[in-house]
C-alpha cells in the first residue's frame, strides 16, 4: 500500500481518509470491503444528479461509440444542440459558448475576452474570491485586478445606501475598472454570500461606464443554489458566464457562454486559447443530457425540499448545542462554522467518516460544508443530521 500511495500528488491540507472506493451510485459510495459511505459534497460539487446517473452513463457510451474527440477545423451536430440549451438557460440570445474541460479554464476564458475587449486595464472581483487555478484569473495581480474587502459589508445597515459616503465605496477606482467579476456564494469554499444591495450597485456602476459583467458559477451553477445560476438571487443579468463541476455531473467538462454584446464588441478580435478538447462532441453531449435530466424530473424544485430538511436539522442541532457558530446556505450549499479551533473542527469531520459521512472540510478553517446531489435521499439527510448531533453533544 505504501508504494501505490507514494505514486500520487494530492491537495495539500487534505487527508486522504478513504483509498479504496471501487463503486458508487447516486450519494452512496462504496469501498473494497463492501462499506458504504454517504457523499454529502457530491464529489467536490461535482454531481449534482448523483454518481454514476443511468442516462449520463447511457449518453457517453452512445457518443463515445459515434465520435468522441474532433480537431480545431471540423465538429459535430451534438456540440451546436448543446450550446443552443446552454444560451436558452442563460437567455442568452445571439450568444456563443466554447467547451472547455474545467471550470478554472472557463473563468479564464471569459477573463481574456473581457480584457480583449474592455478599454480599461482592471477587472473587479471580492477579495475572497477564488477565481481559478491558473492565469490572470488566478494571480489577481495589480495591474490587472482591483480586489474589493467587503468583510464588513454585510454588516451594514439595509438603509445604508452604497456611495461616496462610505469610504470602502469611495475607494473603488472606477475609472479603471472594465468588468467586475462575481463569485455568487463560495467564497473560496467558505460559502459566504455577498449582500444584495451591494453586488446590484456595483453591477449597476460597472455596466453604466461601459464595463461587463462576469459571472463563475463553477461552484453554485446548475441548481445547486436552488435556481439555474447563482446571479440569479441577485436579480441581474451577465454578459459573460463560466460554467463548471456540476455541468458534467463528474465528466470533465466546462463552458464559458457570453452575451450578445460580447460577440458584438468581440468582431474578428480572435481568442488565442487553443486547448486540444476544445468543443468537443463527447463533452457536449453530456452537458446536454444533464440539462435534461435535471429539467425533466425537476431536480431543483426537488433540492429546494431537500435543503428545507436538511436547514431545519441542522438549527434543531444548533440550538441544543453552543458548538456552532453559524449555518450558512443557499438551495443545498451549506457551510457549518463551529466554535470549536481547526483541530476539533478536524475531529468532527474525521468522527463523521468514520460513522459513514464524507463532507468537504476546509483547510485551516472551523468550517464543514454539506452540498450534496440535488438526488440525496431523504434517509440519508437524517442519518446525517443524526450523526452530527452525537457528535456534537
Amino acid at each position: 500500500m505504501k508504494q501505490d500511495e507514494d505514486r500520487l500528488l494530492w491537495y495539500p491540507g487534505n487527508e486522504l481518509l478513504l483509498r479504496d472506493i471501487v463503486t458508487a451510485e447516486n450519494c452512496h459510495l462504496y469501498d473494497a470491503s463492501g462499506r458504504r459511505y454517504v457523499d454529502l459534497e457530491a464529489g467536490v460539487w461535482c454531481t449534482p444528479i448523483g454518481h454514476a446517473n443511468p442516462r449520463v452513463l447511457a449518453v457517453i457510451a452512445e457518443q463515445s461509440a459515434r465520435i468522441a474527440h474532433t480537431g480545431f477545423s471540423y465538429s459535430s451536430q451534438v456540440v451546436e444542440d448543446a450550446a443552443g440549451e446552454i444560451l436558452s438557460l442563460l437567455d442568452f440570445s445571439r450568444g456563443k459558448c466554447v467547451f472547455l474541460c474545467s471550470g478554472s479554464e472557463a473563468v479564464e476564458y471569459g477573463v481574456r475576452v473581457a480584457q480583449s475587449i474592455t478599454n480599461r486595464p482592471l477587472l473587479m472581483t471580492m477579495v475572497d474570491s477564488y477565481c481559478g487555478a491558473y492565469g490572470s484569473a488566478n494571480r489577481k495581480q495589480e495591474d490587472e485586478w482591483y480586489c474589493f474587502d467587503w468583510s464588513t459589508c454585510d454588516r451594514c445597515p439595509d438603509s445604508k445606501e452604497c456611495n461616496q459616503d462610505c469610504a470602502l465605496w469611495a475607494a473603488i477606482p472606477y475609472d479603471r475598472i472594465g468588468g467586475f467579476l462575481l463569485e455568487p456564494g463560495s467564497s473560496s469554499g467558505l460559502v459566504r454570500f455577498p449582500p444584495g444591495k451591494l453586488i446590484r450597485k456595483i453591477v449597476d456602476t460597472v455596466k453604466q461606464r461601459g464595463g461587463l459583467l462576469l459571472v463563475n458559477e463553477v461552484t453554485t451553477g446548475i441548481g445547486r443554489t436552488g435556481t439555474w445560476f447563482g446571479y440569479q438571487h441577485y436579480r441581474i443579468s451577465p454578459d459573460v458566464v463560466a460554467l463548471g463541476k456540476g455541468i458534467g455531473n463528474g465528466y470533465p467538462v466546462s463552458v464559458a457562454a457570453f452575451g450578445s454584446e460580447v460577440t458584438e464588441r468581440l468582431d474578428d478580435k480572435s481568442i488565442k486559447y487553443a486547448q486540444s478538447h476544445q468543443n468537443d462532441p463527447l463533452g457536449a453531449a453530456v452537458v446536454m443530457e444533464v440539462i435534461r435530466v435535471i429539467r425533466s424530473e425537476h431536480l431543483i424544485e426537488r433540492g429546494k425540499n431537500i435543503a428545507a430538511l436538511l436547514a431545519t436539522g441542522l438549527r434543531e442541532i444548533s440550538e441544543r448545542t453552543s458548538r456552532i457558530r453559524a449555518i450558512r446556505a443557499r438551495g443545498l450549499m451549506f457551510a457549518i462554522e463551529l466554535e470549536d479551533d481547526v483541530a476539533s473542527t478536524t475531529q468532527v469531520h474525521d468522527a463523521l467518516f468514520r460513522q459513514g459521512f464524507l463532507l468537504g472540510r476546509r483547510p485551516g478553517v472551523s468550517v464543514l460544508r454539506v452540498d450534496p446531489a440535488l438526488t440525496i435521499e431523504r434517509e440519508d439527510i437524517r442519518g446525517f443530521l443524526q450523526s452530527f448531533a452525537e457528535v456534537l453533544t
